[in-house]
C-alpha cells in the first residue's frame, strides 16, 4: 500500500529522470488501486486513452533506462499531465543535488528566538514590550527584524518618526 511517507520520500532524494519515471509508475499503479506499479505498456495505453496522445513503449523504456536522459518539451508536458507533477520535476537532478537546507539561519535563529521568548517572560509588568518581544521571536526571520531595528535606532530621529506614524497615540 502506498503511504504518504513513501510518496514524500520520492520527492526528497536526488534521482535521475529514469528513476523518477519509474517511481511515478509505482505511485500511479498504487493510486489506481492496482496494488503494484503500472507497467510501461499500461502507462502508454492510459496516456493514449485518457489524454489522446501517444508515444511508443520502447521510447518510454529508453527514458526509464537512461538511454534517453532528456525528454522533448512535448513529452515532458504529456508525462507531467498524466502523472500530475510539475514538468520541471521530470529532469534528472544535477550532481550533488540535495534537498537538505543549505542555510543554517534557522538553526542560528533557534537560540535567538528562545532568548527573545525568555526576555519576553521577564517583562510581565509591561505587556506591550512583552508582546513586541514575542512577535519578534515568532517572526519567520527574527534576525532580520533585529538588524532592521538596529538600523532604525542608528538613524537620527527615525525612531520617533516611525512611532508617530505607526502609533499616533502616545505610548
Amino acid at each position: 500500500m502506498l503511504t504518504l511517507q513513501y510518496a514524500i520520500c520520492i520527492l526528497l532524494i536526488a534521482m535521475t529522470l529514469g528513476e523518477k519515471v519509474r517511481s511515478l509508475r509505482n505511485v500511479e499503479g498504487e493510486l489506481r488501486g492496482l496494488g503494484r506499479e503500472m507497467s510501461q505498456l499500461e502507462v502508454v495505453r492510459a496516456i493514449h486513452e485518457e489524454l489522446g496522445a501517444s508515444f511508443s513503449q520502447s521510447y518510454f523504456s529508453q527514458v526509464e533506462s537512461g538511454a534517453r536522459p532528456h525528454l522533448t518539451t512535448g513529452t515532458r508536458e504529456l508525462l507531467a499531465r498524466f502523472f500530475k507533477v510539475h514538468p520541471g520535476y521530470l529532469v534528472s537532478d544535477p550532481p550533488g543535488f540535495s534537498t537538505e537546507l543549505t542555510s543554517n539561519i534557522r538553526a542560528a535563529e533557534g537560540p535567538l528566538d528562545e532568548w527573545l521568548r525568555t526576555g519576553a517572560e521577564k517583562f510581565d509588568g509591561d505587556a506591550e514590550l512583552q508582546r513586541a518581544l514575542q512577535r519578534l521571536a515568532d517572526h519567520d526571520d527574527s534576525r532580520k527584524c533585529l538588524l532592521l531595528l538596529g538600523a532604525i535606532v542608528e538613524t537620527p530621529g527615525l525612531v520617533d518618526r516611525l512611532l508617530d506614524a505607526l502609533k499616533p497615540v502616545a505610548l
